[in-house]
């Protein structure tokens, strides 16, 4: 029989990868006459020439350049603040917060810490056992891992449906998560609004999600990234701004483990009661990856 304290913990498991949908209204729309019968309008804006998707190759070569600064670093070290949207009883969605403290060594080894608005979590990989520890319920659950952290995360989303939304970002290729199954990618323009630096911002979608990404202008560090789902009817809008980037600093193997949890009393890594919002999944584990990795990846 579950218990309340297995419940509370195995129920964080997704909080997504980050948001907000662009809308992508034509003006023939808003500038329909008075008289237009509203059946005319609707063939009207059927009949209305499709833009069609584009892979813009600004867009591309940013993307590129920000996955080459990640998937260089030997060891790294960042914090990811998440907003999420969760529906309520009485339609309008509210909105949770959660903190990630990451710090990674490649090839295998990662701790996450997670405080927030919900259950406090830890997670502990050091390359032979993963942990996800609950410490307020003083719960563990510790299963043996592949020698590798985009394995390892894969069995840890399959396995209990644990995810986290910078997954795609400490992959060991973030351009093919970035880019695998790409049907648009365009550059929206420069902002000075998230974490007091220069960043562009990049808009880029394939059949899964849409997301748009601020990515530094001198660093080439992803700063905020958000996103809305397809498979989400409600639309949910998921953003995560990124902070406190270390490149290549150096972290000791203690980091990576926990005497604490190693002593809590046991659990089965497990999916959890309630599924994570619809759509929400690494980018590399959508239907579009599941194919041959011809990718967009040749879009420089």
């Amino acid at each position: 029989m579950m218990t309340t304290k297995h419940r509370h913990f195995i129920r964080r498991t997704a909080v997504a990868l980050a948001i907000g949908m662009l809308a992508l209204t034509g003006p023939g729309m808003q500038n329909a006459s008075a008289g237009t019968k509203p059946a005319k309008a609707a063939k009207k804006q059927a009949a209305a020439p499709d833009a069609g998707m584009v892979l813009e190759q600004r867009a591309m070569d940013l993307l590129k350049a920000s996955s080459a600064r990640l998937a260089a670093a030997n060891s790294l070290s960042f914090t990811a603040t998440v907003s999420y949207e969760y529906p309520s009883r009485l339609g309008p969605a509210i909105v949770y917060t959660t903190r990630y403290d990451v710090a990674m060594q490649r090839p295998d080894k990662l701790r996450v810490i997670t405080p927030g608005d919900g259950p406090a979590s830890e997670f502990y990989y050091d390359g032979k056992t993963m942990m996800a520890f609950a410490p307020v319920e003083n719960l563990v659950a510790v299963a043996d891992a592949p020698p590798a952290i985009d394995a390892m995360l894969k069995q840890a989303y399959e396995k209990a449906a644990i995810y986290y939304p910078f997954t795609d970002l400490i992959a060991a290729d973030p351009f093919a998560a970035l880019t695998e199954g790409a049907k648009l990618a365009f550059y929206i323009g420069p902002s000075g609004m998230v974490g007091g630096v220069k960043t562009d911002m990049v808009a880029w979608a394939n059949d899964d999600v849409f997301i748009q990404i601020w990515i530094g202008v001198d660093d080439k560090l992803p700063r905020r990234v958000r996103a809305v789902y397809s498979a989400d009817p409600l639309r949910l809008r998921h953003d995560m701004e990124l902070s406190n980037w270390q490149i290549d600093p150096h972290i000791g193997p203690e980091l990576f483990g926990s005497q604490k949890a190693q002593a809590a009393p046991r659990m089965a890594f497990a999916h959890p009661v309630s599924a994570p919002p619809p759509g929400v999944k690494p980018l590399m584990e959508g239907k579009a990856a599941k194919g041959k990795a011809k990718s967009s990846t040749g879009q420089k």
